[in-house]
């Protein structure tokens, strides 16, 4: 006969597949007729742009582009430097086993080097290694045996776990835009390079709402008319609403922000500003936490039972913690030579990561790209690399967490010092998201199969050995836990040792009553 069953819904955000993949996209660039020759290349920058994504069986299909910004040096002494922009298109289709069109996917783009080589002096070929972190995650509906109706015959075992449950993700397009502006004595000719960083993320949840907040922080190096080169920082603010429904102030979010495309047009010479337009897309998924019980194993004295046991896999303990972390460094560099620093990009990255007890311990370092002018206008470029580490302690359970760092850039100041050194002091953000994956042990399909076997007692002596449980004991001589602690006075039902002595009284029904009693030592 089927028992009836009490079940309690849990969604589950799986993690499929995750796949670092880097790709090569180049392309060559002809300089337009109204710009001088090429002699060599100063620097080459570049913004990813991923617009369009989708996952087909066992692939995903990624279209995009690189927006890059080209220096470089001409044959003109009274335009020693110039610069020309251009777009490559990124296109890939990367295998992944095991997914398909119903799951969702999460792409953090990262150029990693991009290079421009001079072919002739009217054309160059640029090459970007771009590195791409994908994670693809599958929504699961399950539901858990909690409890049975009309169970009072049937013994159940029962645990109280707290896991993080899906309650549903959305997304969103924001279009960041903003002029920003230049040096008033500054009139601009053309922009030499751009740099665009997503910072300060933030959210809000209202009423089946998450209010999504960050600043698209944007660096931009120009040519002025009188052959200066300046540069300018500002930050746009990008605010959108992404509905999910159910999702409440005690829910925890992941969002995600990936640049679609830019457009970045000068303003006219007397606004002495810049147009810049950001379309961003913005994934949140949404988790609750919730504590549910579910039925380990269960049995009854009377009856034959029988059931069905299966695994879930679901994520528990999700946390955030938030850092900062101040390097302040002494750099050599010969190179200055009565030269400014006109701009310096900072690339973190994560070396190794080390899981030490309950501590989790990074080596890290920042490479530094200086762009160094002077007043010939001669721009050199210069790297450096500064080592840095930094832990994370009070973890739990460090061996089956699930770590996913993110390293920004608050603040940088570059002093230079007498004797060509650079003073530098940086201030890095490092969010880092731990979780663990956790496989629930649960029944289904509970039915009785007729009454258990007569046994000719009412009561045996055991002898405890290694790995008993009140539980198992029970169970295998049909008793109750609840029967054997109060007959031999145990206080914690968890607590009984090998060689302990223990007398198992035989579980009563209603209206059955018996005289025997037997003594039997199980070594």
């Amino acid at each position: 006969m089927i028992v009836d069953t009490i079940k309690e819904n849990l969604c589950v955000n799986k993690k499929i597949a995750t796949k670092k993949e880097i790709i090569f996209v180049e392309g060559d660039v002809i300089v337009p007729d109204a710009k001088p020759d090429v002699i060599n290349i100063i620097c080459t920058s570049g913004v990813a742009c991923i617009y369009k994504k989708d996952i087909i069986d066992e692939k995903i299909k990624i279209e995009g582009k690189i927006d890059t910004y080209i220096m470089y040096m001409t044959d003109d002494n009274n335009e020693r430097t110039r610069g020309i922009n251009t777009s490559l298109d990124m296109s890939e289709v990367i295998n992944i086993s095991n997914i398909n069109s119903d799951m969702e996917s999460k792409i953090n783009t990262k150029i990693k080097e991009i290079e421009a080589k001079v072919i002739n002096e009217r054309k160059i070929s640029v090459k970007a290694t771009v590195e791409l972190n994908i994670e693809i995650f599958s929504k699961e509906e399950i539901s858990i045996v909690n409890s049975l109706e009309n169970t009072e015959e049937i013994k159940m075992l029962q645990e109280e776990l707290t896991v993080n449950s899906l309650v549903g993700s959305g997304e969103t397009k924001i279009y960041a835009k903003d002029n920003i502006s230049i040096d008033n004595i500054d009139n601009l000719v053309e922009i030499l390079k751009l740099d665009v960083g997503i910072c300060n993320k933030d959210i809000k949840i209202s009423y089946n709402k998450v209010l999504t907040k960050a600043e698209a922080e944007v660096k931009i190096v120009y040519l002025t008319e009188d052959n200066r080169i300046n540069k300018t920082v500002s930050k746009i603010p990008i605010i959108g609403f992404v509905d999910i429904q159910d999702v409440n102030e005690g829910n925890s979010c992941d969002t995600n922000y990936e640049i679609r495309n830019i457009i970045v047009k000068p303003n006219t010479v007397e606004e002495h500003s810049i147009y810049v337009e950001i379309e961003i897309g913005v994934t949140t998924t949404a988790y609750e936490e919730k504590i549910i019980n579910i039925i380990q194993d269960l049995y009854s004295p009377s009856e034959n039972i029988e059931f069905n046991k299966k695994t879930v896999r679901t994520i528990a303990g999700r946390r955030e913690i938030s850092e900062t972390k101040q390097i302040s460094e002494r750099l050599r560099m010969d190179e200055l030579n009565n030269r400014n620093i006109i701009d310096v990009d900072i690339s973190p990255n994560i070396v190794k990561q080390n899981v030490m007890g309950n501590k989790i311990v990074y080596s890290g370092e920042l490479e530094l790209r200086f762009m160094l002018g002077g007043e010939e206008l001669e721009i050199i470029m210069k790297k450096e690399t500064i080592e840095f580490e930094y832990s994370i302690e009070n973890v739990t359970d460090g061996d089956n967490l699930n770590i996913n760092s993110e390293i920004e850039i608050m603040n940088q100041d570059f002093i230079i010092q007498e004797g060509g050194e650079i003073s530098a002091n940086i201030q890095m953000l490092i969010n880092t998201m731990l979780d663990k994956n956790i496989n629930i042990n649960t029944i289904d399909e509970v039915q009785t199969n007729g009454e258990r076997e007569e046994q000719d007692y009412s009561i045996i002596m055991y002898i405890v050995k290694k790995d008993d449980t009140l539980w198992n004991i029970a169970k295998t001589f049909g008793s109750t836990v609840d029967d054997i602690a109060r007959v031999n006075g145990i206080e914690d039902e968890n607590t009984i040792y090998p060689g302990q002595k223990i007398f198992i009284p035989r579980y009563k029904r209603s209206g059955v009553s018996s005289n025997q009693t037997s003594m039997i030592n199980y070594a």
